[in-house]
Parts: C-alpha cells; sequence; structure tokens
C-alpha cells in the first residue's frame, strides 16, 4: 500500500470521527438539549475509542493491518448512513458509539503499518506524516461539514463520506509482512506489563492531558463563540477552525525542532509550557486575541502529538500494534473526558472557569513529561 493511499484514508476517517463538532450546537437547538448533553455525540465516540485499542492492540499484533483497515472503512461508511437516518438524538448517540468501536480498529491498523513498514529516521517522517493526515482530516471534517450544513444540509456531507470511504476501502490491496511479532501478548496483563516498562506509561499519560484540553476547547467552541462572541451562522465557526491548519504546518515542522533541540524530551517539556501559556491567554473576551491564542493552542498540541508519538515506538519494549494501541488508548481516554467533564464546568462557572480546568490539566502533562524524561535518564545510567 501506498503512503499517499494511506494518507487519504487516514483524512476521510477522521472526517468521520469530527464532522460533527461544528454542528453541536445545532444538535443541541434541533433536539432541544443541553451543550454538555450535546457535547455527549464527542464522548459516545470517543469513550469506545479509549478502550477499545486495548484489545485491537492484541488482535492487530497477528493480523494484517490492511486487511482490518479495509473491513473497518466498509462498516464506518455503513454507520455514516445510519447517522443520517435514525429519528433521535439517543440513536445518534448509539451510532456514534458503534462509530467509536469501529474507529480504534482503523487508526491502529494504520498506525501499526507504518511501525512494521518503516524504523528509525524513515518512521519519524512518515508518522509525522501521518499525524498531519490526521490534522488534515479534523480540519476539512469540521469546516466541510459546516459549509455543507451551510449551504446544503448537514445530512449531504455524510453521503460524500460514506461515498469516499468504501471507494477507497476498495483500492486497499493487502500484502504479506514478514515481521509482524510471532510474540504478541497472550492477555491484557501481559499487555500492561509490556508498556508499564520504563517512562512509556507516563508518556501516555502526558498525552491524555494534551488530548483532554484539546478535545475539551474544540469542544465547546461553537458555544463560547456564540455566547461570548455572538457567533452563530454554522459556516462562520466552521471558518474559526481554520486555526486549527497552522497544526498540520507545525506538525511538519517537528522534525526540525527535533534536530535543534538537545531530544525530544526537551521539546515535550517546552511545548507543554507553551500550550498552558495558550490556554491563559484564551480567556480574552476580545475575538483577535483569542483567535490569536486559539491557533496557537492548535499549533502546540499537534508539536506535542507528532513528537509524543514515534518517541513512544522508539523507547516501547512491546510490538509496535501493541504500542500504537496503548497510545490511541490514552489519547482518546483524554478527548473522552475532555469533551464532557469541562463542559458541566463551563454550564456552571463560565469560560474562566472552564480555562482554568483545561490549565492545571496541561500542567500535569508537563509534569509526567519531567518524570518521564528524568525517569530515562536514571534507566539509562543504570
Amino acid at each position: 500500500m501506498r503512503l499517499t493511499h494511506l494518507l487519504a484514508c487516514s483524512i476521510v476517517i477522521f472526517f468521520v470521527l469530527y464532522a460533527p463538532q461544528p454542528l453541536l450546537n445545532l444538535f443541541a437547538s434541533e433536539y432541544n438539549v443541553s451543550p454538555a448533553v450535546a457535547g455527549s455525540l464527542m464522548t459516545a465516540t470517543m469513550l469506545p475509542l479509549a478502550i477499545a485499542p486495548l484489545v485491537y492492540g492484541l488482535f492487530l499484533a497477528k493480523q494484517n493491518p490492511l486487511k482490518i483497515l479495509r473491513i473497518a472503512m466498509i462498516v464506518l461508511s455503513f454507520s455514516c448512513l445510519l447517522f443520517i437516518w435514525v429519528p433521535s438524538f439517543e440513536l445518534l448517540l448509539l451510532v456514534r458509539f458503534l462509530q467509536g468501536l469501529t474507529l480504534p480498529a482503523a487508526l491502529t491498523a494504520m498506525t501499526s503499518f507504518i511501525g512494521i513498514s518503516f524504523s528509525a529516521d524513515t518512521l519519524q517522517k512518515n508518522m509525522t506524516l501521518y499525524i498531519g493526515s490526521s490534522i488534515a482530516g479534523g480540519y476539512f471534517g469540521r469546516v466541510l461539514a459546516a459549509l455543507f450544513s451551510d449551504l446544503w444540509h448537514w445530512q449531504s456531507f455524510y453521503y460524500l463520506i460514506a461515498f469516499m470511504l468504501v471507494f477507497l476501502a476498495i483500492l486497499i490491496k493487502p500484502q504479506k509482512f514478514n515481521n509482524i511479532s510471532p510474540h504478541a501478548p497472550k492477555s491484557p496483563l501481559d499487555y500492561i506489563k509490556q508498556l508499564k516498562k520504563g517512562p512509556v506509561l507516563k508518556v501516555y499519560s502526558a498525552v491524555f492531558c494534551m488530548f483532554f484540553c484539546f478535545a475539551a476547547l474544540l469542544n465547546y467552541l461553537p458555544f463560547i463563540l456564540q455566547k461570548t462572541f455572538l457567533i452563530t451562522n454554522t459556516r462562520d465557526i466552521g471558518l474559526v477552525y481554520s486555526g486549527y491548519l497552522i497544526g498540520a504546518l507545525a506538525s511538519i515542522a517537528t522534525p526540525w525542532l527535533l534536530k535543534k533541540a538537545p531530544s525530544a524530551w526537551h521539546v515535550l517539556a517546552a511545548t507543554f509550557i507553551f500550550y498552558s501559556l495558550s490556554i491563559v491567554t484564551l480567556i480574552s473576551q476580545q475575538l483577535s486575541v483569542f483567535l490569536t491564542a486559539f491557533t496557537l493552542f492548535c499549533a502546540a498540541m499537534f508539536i506535542i502529538h507528532s513528537t509524543a508519538a514515534p518517541l513512544v515506538n522508539q523507547i516501547s519494549k512491546a510490538p509496535p500494534s501493541v504500542t500504537n494501541g496503548g497510545y490511541v488508548s490514552f489519547y482518546y481516554s483524554g478527548g473522552a473526558s475532555g469533551s464532557l467533564l469541562p463542559g458541566l464546568v463551563y454550564q456552571q462557572y463560565g469560560q474562566t472557569a472552564f480555562m482554568f480546568t483545561l490549565l492545571v490539566v496541561c500542567l500535569c502533562g508537563f509534569f509526567l513529561i519531567t518524570w518521564a524524561y528524568l525517569d530515562g535518564k536514571n534507566m539509562t545510567r543504570g
């Protein structure tokens, strides 16, 4: 499978995950539910995304990842049609939950394919390109969903996603891999044992904190724009997500940052501090300051993501599918928590308390990275 084909699959798969996000205030109005309840459309998908990779990582360690990817994409295409046809909010949640069960198979399969097929600097480069494709999918999924909703109706975008998923899945030609690990862990307990060694688990926990903050802000961004800045049009809300595109440029520059810095650990620690400062600035009630801070916030998140993902593949002793399954699990555990809990703070106490909550979690991520770095140095000395 060509890397360009894999990246195209990644973009469309991330459409499925993020398309509802700019439409949450529309769903809240259409189904007469609160912002936190509307936000649960993201939680319903991220919750199984947080748990399923632990199982999928075990399963994929012995399977051809491209076969799994093709099946997952076909299942996702049918789920998009179901999302259009169901008549109630409760059934929307059910479809989103089913998508959450399917998405980690696709995501773990893609990262496992990269982990199996490449190594050293090529692994870093191609993992960065994959993360860039996830950024593009997240951005265009949000913006196009908002644009289609404004020009036609939100369902029309889901028909397009379903078609693209089937088309790209048909083009996948599974190939044989000679280096799929024959020594994959046989139980979740063996899985945890392989991942808890050294600093890996601490990096995972920092990634949890990173995506907790990111999912929280992007989930409640439509409501903040509506309440604080009086922006209600779905097209305008979608355009605000343009700051997200800077993240793609930032993640592509990550290899350059890694060459300039003493180590990946230094890049992660410095970027977590920058991430925290951007969250403080997001308290601003001025739209221009808020949009600038939002752009910097996105850039910081994607630098962390595109640094941490290859790093755990380098320091983990577990098979690639297990390592990446664990990464995806912690990543979306943060997303599931961030897409719900801070929303309750926002509803009750407002924007400032909401941002302060994100700041505390972000600083926890910084301390975890520092701890992991010191832990790794001690192991090296030992």
